[in-house]
Order: C-alpha cells, then structure tokens, then sequence
C-alpha cells in the first residue's frame, strides 16, 4: 500500500463541508464529558440513528467507547467559542458553556440547532478512530443556522447570505488577497485599495471581481467574507473577500506590501483604512472576524479561522 502523507491527507479530508457538533455523555463517576467532532451522519430514518467517530486521542474515549447513552449538537452560528472548547482538554468546559439534561441524563449544549438524545445500537473500533452509532430516542430542532466548517475555517452561510441580500442601489464587491507575506493593492489617485469592482446589478459581482483581477494579472481564490458594510449616505453595499493569490503579470497598478506595513499606507477612504487596519491586527493571531455594519459603525462576528 502506497504511504500517504498525513497532513495533506488531513487537509483532503478537511475539504468536506460540514457543520460542528458537540458530542456528550456521562461518565461512570457522573462526570460530563464532551468533544468536538465534524465526523457526523445520519445513518437511518426507519429506526431513526446515526454516527459520530470518537478518535483514541481523545482524554474521554474510554468513556465513549463504551457508553449506554449520549447526545449530539449541531451547534448553531455563533457558537464558536462553545466550539472550541470542547476542542481543547479544558476539565471545566461544561462550567463555561450553558447546557442542561436530556431524557437520558445525559447534557445537550442550550441554543444548539439540533440536539439529538441517543442510545448506543453499536461501537465498532476503526482505526484510530471507534464509529459510535446510536439510535435517536428524542431530538430537539431549532431555526437556528447551523455553524459550518471546512479546510479549518468556521464560515456562516446564514450571515453572509443576510449580508449579499440587503437591497440596495450600487454595489462594489473586493478581496483581500494574502499572497505571503504580502497582501495585494491596486494604486489609485486617491489612494490604495484592495481589488475591487462596481456594479448595479449585483447577481453577477463574484464573476465581475473574478474579471477584475484577471484584468489586473491576479490570480486569487476567494475565501470567507470578512467585511460587509454600506455607505452613510450613498447606501453603496461594499463586500471584501479573504483571499490567496498571486500576480502572474506585473502592471503599474498592482503592488505588494508587507503586512506588517499595512497601517502606514495610505488609503483611498476611511472605511477601506479601518477594514486593512482591523486585517493587520486580526493577521497576527490568523483568527479572522467577519464585519456587518455601516462604514462608521457595526458589530463583529467571530466566524472564521485560518491556518
């Protein structure tokens, strides 16, 4: 069998969507114990079960491995702080995050989308991993969005689409595009700015700001939006991207600068100026946050990470 690289295994895996849960039950002792897991599925409808995989790493395997009862969460936008910690081996996770008990005993996180009571139909040892299968005895639903996941970001479909869908007259849409250490800027008289476009009609913005940056020899992939915001006065909805890319061919307009020197540059507004500098701080840590508002004030949403 051929050998395969573990990390770019993990990063193939990681390319999956998903959404996050918090898995649960209960110690012999009485104690709570919880992880994190985006290795769920449904399994049946007619009996109603699913799965979730409990990895050997885990400080509560053994627990897991052979539990009469636990509980699954699809934890809803906004959670993921409750996300990480149960990612982390914190012993007072459940001391920091709102829950109560199920018809088995067993604690289901409070605002969670869905939250599934199971009992244990199988345990079947696989790998470094153990699939737990249980039959959904009660579940709880929400209207909630679900929190989703994918190549170790948080995104929030939810909030991204409220944001696209807001009806206003012009639109500009753009990317911050990382490429290295450097992010990529176009010059302009009145200012730098990050590559962007303008439009009325806003159903084709994706493809325009796609065209735009080909125009100016970029070749970049669009990630998570990151900063969503309308003008005082001429109600412009402005939308700027996370991004990676490059400059494949190099023109007078299009320059690299460090990040590190993103807050001594000029820029070609107030609000692309407080977007680049929030960019340049949030960059030492790569937790990135997601901004709804005006271009005078709004509120930060704690959606994404980046590796």
């Amino acid at each position: 069998m051929k050998k395969l690289d573990p990390k770019l295994l993990r990063n193939a895996f990681g390319k999956f969507m998903t959404g996050v849960t918090v898995v649960t039950a209960v110690k012999d002792d009485g104690k709570y114990v919880g992880f994190t897991a985006n290795s769920f599925s449904s399994v049946s409808l007619d009996p109603p079960m699913l799965l979730v995989c409990p990895g050997k790493f885990l400080s509560s395997y053994d627990t897991f491995s052979k539990c009469d009862h636990f509980s699954v969460n699809i934890l809803s936008e906004g959670q993921e702080k409750i996300s990480n910690i149960f990612a982390t081996s914190d012993e007072d996770r459940f001391l920091k995050v709102p829950h109560s008990l199920d018809m088995n005993g067993v604690p289901i996180i409070n605002g969670a989308t869905v939250q599934f009571s199971c009992s244990t139909r199988n345990i079947i040892p696989t790998g470094d991993h153990c699939v737990l299968i249980g039959q959904v005895d009660d579940f709880k639903l929400s209207e909630e969005p679900g929190l989703g996941y994918v190549g170790g970001q948080y995104f929030s479909l939810g909030l991204e689409r409220a944001a696209f869908n807001k009806t206003v007259s012009n639109a500009i849409c753009g990317a911050i595009i990382e490429d290295g250490e450097n992010i990529i800027l176009i010059k302009s008289p009145d200012g730098l700015h990050p590559p962007q476009c303008k439009a009325i009609d806003r159903s084709n913005l994706i493809k325009d700001l796609n065209s735009t940056m080909i125009d100016h020899g970029i070749s970049a992939k669009l990630g998570q939006a990151y900063s969503v915001f309308e003008g005082v006065k001429s109600r412009e909805h402005s939308t700027y991207f996370l991004a990676t890319g490059n400059i494949i061919s190099p023109s007078p307009e299009v320059i690299l600068i460090p990040i590190s020197q993103l807050n001594a540059q000029k820029y070609s507004s107030p609000a692309i100026s407080r977007m680049m500098s929030r960019f340049s701080l949030e960059a030492q840590s790569r937790n990135f946050s997601l901004y709804l508002g005006d271009v005078e004030k709004g509120s930060i949403h704690d959606t994404l990470e980046r590796n």
